[in-house]
């Protein structure tokens, strides 16, 4: 931990305003700020902060080099009438960034436990409710409010005041529009907006900003078309994609997530 002193801070980084329960597992050059409570059970990793009166209530594992802003709540019970009491924890990977006042609740016995992954920007007032999965490089913006288990993939953007119903699945690299509302799962690669929601086409700006090749976007936007834009209904759509034997891993990934869908794509 850092061997120098700031202020009021003391050396090992914890403001002495800050409480830190004696079963935490506090990492190196980790900084916990004023009035800031870090509960039974937690684990922060190495080089995180927590800003000042930020709540780690329990059994909830942040990783490296994170940042946690002022008043943000981490692994509180879960807003479910089901919930009784059981052992569940919240886990964030690393490099993940949480702004002023989210809210990140514990799972159920559900599935036991809610997962951020790493590299993830939760921006201020978002909720990210129990039994949630949350991939890498994930962007909520402000106020998108999740309801429990919700899956979102890799490299998925979610405008502000976006709520997303339970269950709901986010494929990687999709585009959902600000103050959208999310009642049926986003395909991967592409976008969505709108009250009722629809699809907009590929996100082709966020394929290109992140290195997918010219032949990987010509593959999916025909694939796109068929499925989308085409005459046959969403299931004979799939079935004629895959006759074509496609090669591409991102082709086979979108199908199989349209094709695993339970409460219906967003079209």
């Amino acid at each position: 931990m850092s061997e120098t002193t700031v202020g009021a801070w003391t050396q090992e980084g914890i403001h002495p305003s800050a409480e830190v329960h004696e079963d935490a597992e506090i990492g190196e050059d980790v900084c916990i700020g004023p009035w800031a409570i870090v509960g039974p059970g937690v684990r922060i990793g190495n080089g995180t902060q927590l800003g000042p009166r930020v709540l780690v209530e329990r059994d909830t594992a942040v990783g490296e080099d994170c940042r946690i802003h002022n008043g943000a709540v981490l692994g509180t019970d879960p807003q479910d009438l089901k919930y009784q009491g059981e052992t569940t924890t919240l886990r964030v990977g690393d490099r993940t960034v949480i702004r002023e006042f989210a809210t990140l609740n514990r799972g159920t016995a559900a599935s036991g436990r809610t997962v951020v992954g790493s590299d993830c920007l939760l921006m201020a007032y978002t909720h990210v409710a129990h039994d949630c999965e949350l991939g890498n490089h994930v962007v909520l913006s402000n106020a998108v409010n999740m309801a429990g288990h919700v899956c979102i993939e890799d490299w998925a953007i979610v405008g502000g005041l976006t709520p997303i119903h339970q269950f709901v699945r986010i494929g990687a690299h999709a585009f959902v529009g600000g103050g959208s509302r999310i009642a049926q799962d986003v395909p991967p690669y592409c976008r969505v907006a709108g009250n009722p929601p629809k699809l907009y086409g590929l996100n082709s700006v966020g394929l290109d900003r992140r290195g997918f090749g010219e032949e990987t976007r010509a593959a999916l936007k025909t694939v796109y078309r068929t499925l989308f834009n085409g005459k046959e209904n969403l299931g004979r759509a799939v079935e004629t994609v895959e006759a074509e034997a496609p090669t591409f891993p991102e082709v086979r990934h979108l199908l199989e997530f349209v094709r695993a869908s339970e409460r219906g794509i967003t079209q």
